[in-house]
């Protein structure tokens, strides 16, 4: 059943209008009531879900690529710009104008410090950290800031960021650590959904790329999930150093492979420490857990 449900899949992503229930049923060649409940079963959403998860990817990538909003609605299947407007908010991870302005309205304060990782730039508005770069040039750091909220008004403001900072380098010399910082995650609600599935990771294990998307109820959906992972604005709070090509090679990191293997060995380095730490045996005698 789970080839016929990606099959179903398939079909859904390929088809403007939504084929209807029975049509899905008769490709995965089972009953409309048995198909429905399958599909639920294996990706957690209704097939009419995974639908509009495909069109509101259509639509966010039509409103980022220019244009009216009007002509992004419709291109992307919506019959009316009434139903996409009462949902915009859930659709997009904010207001249609916001997501269209680049964070127009936003006051981000950030700061720059050196790292085990190199240089680190860390960035949060009142309502938490929303970015957390890594690289190797400062101004290529802040270049980055800029052109992900292209319209905020940002502010270098390294005596207001000691305690947030502090924590964020924690975090990268001790990645396994758990993220205790408030976060102001901006993306669109399949990113989130992304984003959700990866911080679902435990510390020092690692997922491939098609796993993460079966996590994330999307499949079918390799690809974009990918591309969610490369959109990452929180490098190490949102782990996707923790996935990995299906042979477990490692690729696809945005701030460099060798920071990302750089993590798993910290990573792995921190669970074998726990696994021979002893352990207090009755009677107050230490005993190991090898």
């Amino acid at each position: 059943m789970d080839r016929r449900i990606i099959d179903a899949c398939r079909e859904i992503a390929k088809c403007e209008t939504p084929p209807t229930l029975a049509v899905l049923a008769r490709i995965a060649g089972t009953s409309p009531f048995h198909f429905q409940r399958a599909f639920k079963e294996r990706l957690g959403v209704s097939p009419k879900g995974f639908a509009s998860a495909l069109r509101h990817e259509r639509v966010r990538a039509a409103l980022g690529s220019g244009g009216t909003a009007t002509d992004a609605i419709h291109a992307a299947g919506y019959d009316s710009c009434a139903r996409f407007y009462a949902n915009a908010r859930e659709i997009l991870g904010m207001a249609t104008k916001n997501y269209r302005a680049g964070g127009a309205g936003l006051d981000i304060r950030y700061a720059l410090a050196q790292t085990s990782l190199g240089t680190t730039l860390v960035a949060a508005t009142d309502a938490g950290v929303c970015a957390i770069l890594l690289g190797d040039d400062a101004e290529a750091l802040v270049a980055d800031l800029r052109r992900r909220f292209a319209q905020a008004n940002l502010t270098a403001a390294t005596d207001r960021m000691v305690e947030i900072v502090r924590t964020v380098i924690h975090m990268i010399d001790d990645p396994a650590a758990n993220c205790d910082l408030p976060l102001d995650i901006r993306g669109t609600a399949f990113q989130h959904r992304v984003w959700q599935a990866l911080r679902g990771i435990p510390a020092g294990s690692t997922i491939s790329y098609s796993e993460l998307a079966r996590r994330a109820g999307v499949p079918a959906a390799t690809r974009a999930v990918a591309g969610a992972c490369a959109a990452n604005p929180l490098a190490v709070a949102v782990p996707c150093h923790r996935v990995v090509r299906e042979d477990g090679g490692l690729s696809g990191f945005r701030w460099g492979v060798e920071r990302k293997r750089a993590l798993l060995a910290k990573e792995a380095g921190a669970a074998r420490r726990d696994t021979d730490r002893p352990t207090r045996a009755p009677g107050g005698r230490r005993s190991s857990k090898a």
